[in-house]
C-alpha cells in the first residue's frame, strides 16, 4: 500500500467512478481499475459496490477512506513543514455557511492572487462538526463559533484566533410586535440548521432559559440562510442569524430585528499546526478582522 494507491482510491471514492477519476488524475481507467483491484487484494476486503453506473463505498470503504484521508492529509503537512520554502500544496479550510457568505469572499480572492501555488479546499458545515474534522485531519483549520467556557471544547484542544465579531440577531415576521422576552414571540416555530451549530444551540438557550426547547417552539430544520429568511419574512417561523447575513439578504422581504447577543468567529486549528499555506492564510485574515488584537 503506497500514498499513490491511496490517492487513486480516494478520487474513485469522491468522484464515484472509474472514468471521471482516471480523467481528474490524468490516468487511463484501465490503470486505475487495477489500482483499485490490486488495493483491496492487498487490504483483503471489497472497498466498492459496483453497478453499471457508479462505485459506491462499502461499510468497510467507508472506514477505510477516513484513514486514507488522515493518511494523505498527514504527508501533505509533513511536506509543507519540513520543506517550508513558499506556501504550497492543499490548504483544507471548514467554515461555517454564514462565514462564507458575508466574511470570505475578498480574503479569498487576496490569498489566491498571492499565493496561486496553494489549493484551497473549502468545506462547510455546523461548528461541532468542523472540530470533529479538525480534529480527524480531515481539514487543516475551520472558521467557527465557540462562546467562551462551552463545555464541549476542553481548553487546549484546539489554537484559535478571534477573527470577527458578529451581532447575532433574532429575525421576526414583519409587522411583529416589540419583545423584551421570548414569551412575547407569536410564531413558535423556529427556522434552524441541524444539531451541532453554534448560533442554534444559543437560539435554544435563550429562548427557553436553558430550558427544552421541544417544550417551548418547534424546530423547522434547513439548509441555508436563505431559507430560513424566507420562512420568517412569510411570517411562519423566527430565526436567529448574524447581522452580517442579514444585511446580505435584506432585499429578499422585510422582516423585524431584534438584537440579541455578539459572539466571535475564530480560526481554530490542531495545536502546533503551523504550514507556511495556513501561516499566509491566517495573516490574509487578519488583515480584514475586526477584532482589535
Amino acid at each position: 500500500m503506497d500514498h499513490a494507491s491511496l490517492a487513486i482510491f480516494r478520487t474513485v471514492a469522491k468522484e464515484q467512478g472509474i472514468t471521471r477519476a482516471a480523467e481528474r488524475l490524468g490516468r487511463v481507467p484501465s490503470n486505475v481499475t487495477t489500482r483499485i483491484q490490486q488495493l483491496e487484494t492487498e487490504i483483503g476486503v471489497a472497498l466498492f459496490q459496483r453497478d453499471k453506473k457508479r462505485m459506491l463505498l462499502t461499510q468497510e470503504g467507508e472506514t477505510f477512506l477516513e484513514y486514507a484521508d488522515r493518511i494523505l492529509n498527514l504527508a501533505d503537512e509533513a511536506r509543507q513543514v519540513v520543506n517550508p520554502s513558499a506556501p504550497c500544496g492543499t490548504l483544507r479550510v471548514g467554515s461555517m455557511e454564514s462565514t462564507v457568505a458575508s466574511r470570505l469572499p475578498v480574503p479569498l480572492a487576496a490569498y489566491n492572487k498571492a499565493w496561486p501555488d496553494v489549493t484551497i479546499e473549502l468545506s462547510t458545515a455546523p461548528t461541532r462538526q468542523l472540530i470533529d474534522a479538525l480534529l480527524g485531519r480531515r481539514i487543516d483549520c475551520a472558521l467557527i463559533a465557540v462562546p467562551s467556557g462551552e463545555w464541549w471544547l476542553e481548553p487546549g484542544t484546539l489554537d484559535t484566533h478571534a477573527l470577527f465579531r458578529e451581532q447575532l440577531v433574532l429575525l421576526l415576521p414583519p409587522g411583529h410586535p416589540d419583545i423584551r422576552h421570548a414569551s412575547d414571540i407569536k410564531p413558535k416555530a423556529l427556522a434552524a440548521f441541524a444539531p451541532g451549530c453554534t448560533y442554534r444551540m444559543l437560539a435554544e438557550e435563550w429562548l427557553t432559559g436553558f430550558g427544552s426547547i421541544k417544550e417551548h417552539f418547534a424546530v423547522q430544520e434547513v439548509g441555508s440562510y436563505h431559507a430560513m429568511f424566507a420562512c420568517t419574512a412569510a411570517g411562519s417561523c423566527i430565526s436567529i442569524m448574524p447581522r452580517s447575513v442579514v444585511d446580505l439578504m435584506r432585499h429578499l422581504g422585510p422582516v423585524k430585528e431584534h438584537p440579541l447577543m455578539t459572539v466571535d468567529t475564530v480560526l481554530a486549528s490542531r495545536p502546533g499546526f503551523e504550514t507556511p499555506a495556513f501561516s499566509e492564510f491566517r495573516k490574509t485574515l487578519e488583515a480584514v478582522s475586526d477584532i482589535k488584537k
